[in-house]
């Protein structure tokens, strides 16, 4: 295998913002390290022979469709849903903001 591998600054800094993660720098020196050695761990598994394990298909032989049917019922009505809702508006849930503006 080769030497370990190592994530850049810039890279760190990309998957923290994609993430929305305020990191300080420690923090993303382990998060360096740690991307790392998952990273490593899967090279490892690069230098396994599998040419004679056969290829999985479905963990569980014999498999049958499990799903039921699909048969309508009456649901709830929106003034029902709506009814013990804090926050709504326009016959919708409120929800609060989860992203930054930029």
């Amino acid at each position: 295998m080769n030497k370990k591998e190592e994530f850049s600054k810039e890279t760190i800094d990309h998957i923290s913002k994609l993430a929305l993660l305020d990191l300080s720098e420690e923090e993303k020196l382990k998060l360096s390290e740690e991307l790392g050695d998952i990273l490593n761990y899967f090279k490892k598994l690069d230098d396994l022979d599998t040419s004679k394990v056969e290829p999985t298909t479905h963990p569980i032989d014999g498999l049958k469709n499990v799903f039921r049917e699909d048969i309508p019922w009456k649901s709830l009505s929106n003034e029902e849903t709506l009814r013990n809702a804090k926050r709504k508006k326009d016959g919708y849930f409120k929800a609060p903001r989860i992203l930054k503006e930029k």
